[in-house]
C-alpha cells in the first residue's frame, strides 16, 4: 500500500507562534499567556476586530470555530469573551479574548466570519454581552420573554419569570423560575492545576496501605483439602426422598394416548390433523 503524503503538518508546535503573532499585533496586546499546549491572547476591547482581521488574513486562521463567555463577578469587567479560532493550513489553533462589563458593547467579529452572529448571540442570550454592530442580536437558546441571563454566576435561583405553554390550560402561562443549584461559591481554579482543597472521593487515596495482606496461596488459607472433601461426602440426610428411589427399575413412560385399545376414532376437522393424531393401527 502506498504512503498518502499530505503537505500539511500532523500537528504544529508552538515554538515561536506566540512571539510571532503579538509581534504582529503590537499596541493591541494586553496581556499573552501560554500554558497546557495552548497560546491565549488577550487584546484591548476596541481592537478586537483588527486582531481577528489580523490573524485571519496574515497569519492563516481561517475559521472561527466557536466564541465563548466567562463571567468572573469580582472583577470590575467581569465578562470575557473567548474567540477560538483554526489554522487549517497550519493545523494550530490559537485563542484571542477581551474583557467587558454589563454596559459597554464589544465589537461585532460578523464583518470577519458570518457564523459569528449565532455565537454571539449564545453569548448575548447567556451572559448579557452586547455586540456593537451585530445588526440581529437577539436571544437564542432562552424562550420569549425570558429575564435575566442563566450562565452568570449570581443568576438567582428563584425570581425570575418563565413561560411555558400549558396543555392543560390551553395557553402561554408565567411561572418563576426554578433552578436546581447546590454550590453557590465561586471557585475558578482549574482542576488540571490543583486544588488546596479535598476534592470528592480524593479521600480514599490518603487510605494506608494493608502492611499484611491476606493471601489463598495454600489450601489451608482456603479451607480446601482432604479433610473437607470427606465431610462434604457425609450423608448428613440419609433417608431422604430423593434417595428412597434409587437402585429401582424404572416403571417406563405411560402408553401414548392414542394407542389406547377401544378408542373410537377422531374425527379431524382438516385434512390433516387424522392423520397426525392417528396411530397406524387405528388407520386399518
Amino acid at each position: 500500500m502506498a504512503t498518502v503524503l499530505h503537505s500539511g503538518p500532523r500537528y504544529a508546535s508552538n515554538e515561536g507562534v506566540c512571539d510571532t503573532l503579538c509581534a504582529a499585533l503590537g499596541d493591541m496586546v494586553a496581556e499573552r499567556h501560554e500554558e497546557h499546549g495552548e497560546i491565549l491572547i488577550t487584546v484591548r476591547r476596541d481592537s478586537v476586530e483588527d486582531a481577528l482581521r489580523t490573524l485571519r488574513d496574515d497569519h492563516g486562521y481561517q475559521q472561527l470555530m466557536e466564541i465563548a463567555g466567562v463571567d468572573y463577578p469580582d472583577r470590575p469587567e467581569r465578562f470575557e469573551v473567548v474567540y477560538m479560532l483554526l489554522s487549517l493550513t497550519k493545523n494550530h489553533r490559537v485563542m484571542v479574548k477581551c474583557s467587558t462589563d454589563e454596559a459597554t458593547p464589544v465589537p461585532t467579529a460578523t464583518r470577519l466570519w458570518p457564523n459569528a452572529g449565532w455565537l454571539e448571540r449564545e453569548v448575548f442570550d447567556m451572559y448579557g454581552v452586547t455586540f456593537a454592530g451585530n445588526t440581529d442580536l437577539r436571544r437564542i437558546l432562552t424562550d420569549y420573554g425570558f429575564e435575566g441571563h442563566p450562565f452568570r454566576k449570581d443568576f438567582p435561583l428563584t425570581g425570575y419569570q418563565e413561560l411555558r405553554y400549558s396543555e392543560e390550560e390551553k395557553r402561554v402561562v408565567y411561572e418563576p423560575v426554578e433552578l436546581a443549584q447546590d454550590f453557590r461559591s465561586f471557585d475558578f481554579m482549574s482542576p488540571w492545576e490543583g486544588a488546596d482543597y479535598v476534592l470528592p472521593g480524593d479521600e480514599k487515596a490518603a487510605t494506608p496501605q494493608v502492611s499484611d495482606p491476606k493471601t489463598t496461596d495454600s489450601p489451608k488459607d482456603t479451607g480446601a483439602g482432604e479433610k473437607t472433601d470427606a465431610k462434604a461426602a457425609e450423608k448428613v440426610s440419609a433417608g431422604a426422598p430423593a434417595e428412597s428411589g434409587i437402585g429401582k427399575d424404572d416403571a417406563g413412560a405411560p402408553a401414548p394416548t392414542e394407542s389406547r385399545p377401544g378408542r373410537p376414532r377422531r374425527e379431524g376437522k382438516s385434512p390433516d390433523t387424522s392423520a397426525a393424531t392417528e396411530t397406524d393401527e387405528e388407520k386399518d
